[in-house]
This record gives structure tokens, sequence and C-alpha cells, in this order.
């Protein structure tokens, strides 16, 4: 530091200010200690921790001053302020009882849950109260109603006694139609029953059809500005972008949300893509109506089919996408045009509801339907009558799915149990059924037509070998879903590199095909996801 400041250049030693030299301070260097480590013991001069002796200890191996073994000592205290040396009961200490019972905790805590309020746990506070005393109680009790007049049989204020339900309780209570509703009803069917009569001069012969009330005539709405374009197309041609094989396309899980549609009143039972081209949506509704929607240019809604009294449960397109078959609640299945809206069939036998309706691959002409009366019925389209039937199940038919080139079709049931057919021989060729077996209410095909994967109720898709043995896939499973009471249909993607489903809480999930790990989840709707 001297050597700084002696330090001058020359040209220094010639300047001059005033005729004085001028001269430098020497700097100053300030030195810093940084200490980082908190103060946890009090570093006041009767607390030495030097030498602790630690409560309990019957040894010392050097001598210490008699100020270091009288110091008070340091550290936590039990309940009466005494440093005393107890057993471990757990692994971070000595846990200690509370003069609170178990009975006395149970009670306050569910009097905190349903009231909002409780006494205070805390020793010397039995007191006090915690939480908010006047707030309104977070569960009312159900209170029964009056017990009635002991005088009075039947009417207003009978004698119930200790039978009294509970406010707010239907039980019992007669709910539906009132009677004259129901004599409107047979009123107006009757009616329709003597125009439709009168117009055809006799009832329908055909086996297993039904005569049809005229009150459910079929219409169609269309929602477009134009049914053409200036070629003259309908939304029945095929974007030309998608007039190409994509079989060989790499697919991916979905990563945002493109379109939402609002149309149907109630939910949505059902929803098909137009074969080969995908570029229309059909969706079946509980609200009984039929859409169709364009998912490829304008993502609006093109026509509505209206012709079911009561809630549909399946679509299913034909193999060339022109007519598509609805099955409803009114238990009748019902053949329409694609294109024009109009319904060109009505297919009903013997009063049984259709759940499921299928067209084959290879005819157009042959429609199956899965009916709640065990019962699997072939129709012909040409002659519109029945010409064969399968009735081996035990319960109502769930699905149909066709596989082995077409040649043979698999059934599921009610019953628990899987039937696989010869098609047109009515004759079961392979039950698949275990008494540990859940039931399979949806089944869907791979694309490369080897295999078949079930929606289990047991939240798993089972997987099925489809060639000439039926046997199942021990080791490929897809799990993590929650789907036990709803039919969810399992899905394929087109190059058959990943598994979809939906579950009841409104997610989607994507599995992989050959790991069967999940590649992706996201929350599609607010309730069960079909």
């Amino acid at each position: 530091m001297e050597a700084l400041s002696q330090y001058r250049s020359d040209s220094s030693d010639n300047e001059s200010d005033g005729g004085q030299t001028r001269t430098y301070a020497a700097p100053v260097v300030r030195q810093y200690k940084v200490d980082t480590a908190p103060d946890v013991i009090s570093q006041t001069p009767e607390h030495n921790i030097t030498n602790y002796i630690a409560p309990g200890q019957k040894k010392m191996y050097y001598n210490m001053p008699y100020e270091m073994l009288t110091q008070p000592l340091v550290g936590p205290s039990d309940k009466d302020g005494e440093f005393s040396v107890r057993a471990r009961n757990m692994t971070s200490g000595t846990a200690e009882e509370q003069a609170v019972d178990e009975n006395t905790f149970r009670r306050q805590e569910r009097l905190f849950r349903q009231q909002g309020f409780a006494n205070n746990p805390t020793i010397g506070a039995e007191n006090e109260i915690i939480g908010n005393k006047s707030a309104e109680p977070r569960a009312q009790k159900a209170q029964r109603k009056a017990k009635g007049d002991s005088g009075v049989i039947d009417g207003e204020n009978a004698y119930v006694g200790p039978w009294a339900q509970f406010e707010g309780d239907t039980t019992g209570q007669t709910c539906g139609p009132t009677a004259e509703q129901l004599a409107e009803y047979e009123e107006r069917i009757a009616q329709a029953d003597t125009v439709d009569a009168a117009q055809s001069g006799k009832r329908s012969k055909t086996k297993g059809v039904t005569s049809y009330a005229a009150g459910q005539d079929e219409r169609t709405l269309f929602h477009g500005q134009s049914e053409r374009d200036y070629q003259g197309r309908t939304y029945m041609h095929v974007p030309s972008d998608l007039q190409r094989d994509v079989s060989d396309q790499t697919c991916y899980a979905p990563k945002r949300l493109i379109k939402e549609w609002k149309a149907h009143a109630n939910g949505v039972s059902a929803i098909r893509f137009i074969p080969h081209s995908g570029h229309l949506l059909l969706s079946s509704g509980m609200d009984g109506l039929v859409k169709l929607f364009d998912t490829h240019a304008s993502l609006k809604q093109q026509r509505t089919y209206i012709g079911h009294a009561k809630a549909v449960r399946d679509v299913s397109f034909a193999p060339n996408g022109e007519t598509f078959v609805s099955s409803s609640y009114d238990t009748f299945s019902k053949i329409w045009d694609t294109e024009t809206g109009a319904c060109k069939q009505r297919l009903s036998a013997s009063g049984a509801v259709p759940y499921v309706a299928r067209f084959h691959p290879d005819d157009e002409n042959t429609v199956l339907v899965g009916q709640s009366d065990k019962k699997i019925v072939q129709w012909d389209l040409r002659a519109g009558e029945i010409v064969q039937e399968y009735n081996q199940h035990l319960g109502a038919i769930n699905s149909l799915t066709f596989f082995d080139a077409n040649r043979r079709f698999i059934s599921t049931s009610d019953d628990k149990s899987m039937r696989v057919w010869e098609f047109g021989i009515p004759v079961v060729i392979k039950l698949v059924a275990d008494p540990a077996m859940h039931s399979v209410p949806a089944v869907a095909l791979h694309p490369n037509q080897k295999w078949l994967a079930g929606q289990s109720m047991d939240n798993r898709i089972v997987v099925y070998s489809a060639g000439e043995r039926i046997k199942p896939h021990r080791r490929k499973e897809f799990k993590g879903h929650l789907t036990a009471g709803f039919a969810c249909q399992p899905a394929f993607a087109t190059d058959g590199s990943m598994v979809a489903s939906g579950d009841a809480e409104g997610n989607v999930w994507c599995w992989d095909w050959q790991s069967t790990r999940v590649v992706t989840k996201w929350r599609a709707h607010d309730k069960v996801a079909i």
C-alpha cells in the first residue's frame, strides 16, 4: 500500500497547482465478514453449548467447572414443564395422549361438519367455540311428515303413524301421464289405426310387422342455404382432398378442440362417421332426433331427420353411406336416405325394442337387428320381411360386429356372454362365457381384421382374437378408465396404432395398441362420454 501511495508519474512531477505539489490519499480497503448461519441457540453466558450435558447423562469424560454443571437446561419440555427423558413411541419422537376420548372427538367432528362449529379441543379451552355458531347449518336432517289424525282413515291428514314419509320423498306417489292424457293418447292412436286401415284396406300380413301410427310420419329439415352447389353437388360429394387412400397415414392423438355442436335437447346416444371419407357425422339423440353434420368444410349442421316418437338408441351407415338405419325405443328401426332425408322403410318385429342394427358390410339390402326380446332378426329390405332369426341368447342384445371377411358375426348380450354365428345359419359356433366374465356391451374390430376389442363392465377393454379360433388375449388389456354401468363405445385409429374410449366421468382415453400404455387423456364432456 505504501508503494501505491508514493507512485507518481514523471508528468505529474512537472505539474503544479499554485506552486504546490498535488498529493493523493491512500485508498481505503474494506473487508466484510458474511455469516449466513442463523442463531438457533441463545448466546447468553449462562448457556454454554460447548460442553453441554444432556439430561440423564451419568458419565463425564473430562473435568468441567461448576458453572457448566449448574447451567439451566435448554430444549423442549413436556406438558408439566419438565425435561424428562421418555421412550419414543413414534418415529418423530413421543406422542402424548390428549384429554379427549374417541367418542367425544367423533361427536365434535360430526357437529363441526354438519353445523359449522364445535368445542375447542385444546386443553384448557374446552369452553371456547371453533367456527361460526350463528351461520346456517351445513346439512339439515331429513324431517318426517306429520303422523296425521288417528280418527281419519283415508284422504287428507290421514293417520300414518311412525310410517310417515320424509319431507320431499316421492316414493309410492303416482307419476306419469294423468288419466285424461292417457285417454287422449288412446283416442289419437285409435283414430290413426282407423285412418291407416281405411287407406291400406287391410292390415299388413307380413310376418312380424306391426301397423304404423299415422302420428309418427317422418319428415326432414335442411339447415343450409342451398342443397346443391354451383356444380349441382350435394353434401354427399366427397371433397377432392379426401378422395385418396388414407390407410397408410400415421394417426396421432388429438391436441385441441376444433368444433362443438349443441344440437340435441337431451343426451347423445351414438355418433357415426360416414364410411370411407368421414366428411359427414351422424348423431342420434335421446330427444328422438337424428342429425347430420359436416366435419370437413363448413363444420355446420346439415340436416335433421324427424320420425321417431321416442329416444333413438343407435344409428349405423350402410356400406356405401347412401342410407342409414336408426333404432328407437318406439319399437321401430327406420331406413333413411342420407341425401334427401326421406324414410325409405320401417322395420318392427313383434313389438320388441331394437337395441342395435347393422347393415351387412357386403350387402346393403340386409340388416341385422338385435332386440330386447333376446333375438337377432335378419331383414331383407327388398322383400320387407324377416328371413332369419338367431335366438339363443338369454338377455337383450347389446352389439353386433361382423368379422372374418364378413362371413361371421359376434353378438354380445346382457347374459354376460359372447356368441359367434355363421351368417345366415342360426346356430352358435362359438360361445364365450365364464363365471368371472362381466357383460361386454360394446365391441370394435381392429383395422387389420385380426382382433376384437370389447368394453367390459369391470373397467377394462378386453381383447379377443378374430381368426378361426376366438380366444382372449390375456396379456393385452386396457385399464385406467371408469365405465362400470355405461356402454362406452371403444374405437380404433385408422392405422390401428391407438385405442380410444370414453368413460363415466366425461373423459376420453387413448392407449397405445402395442404397449397398452395410456397415450393421452382429456376432459371432453361434463357427463358420461358414450
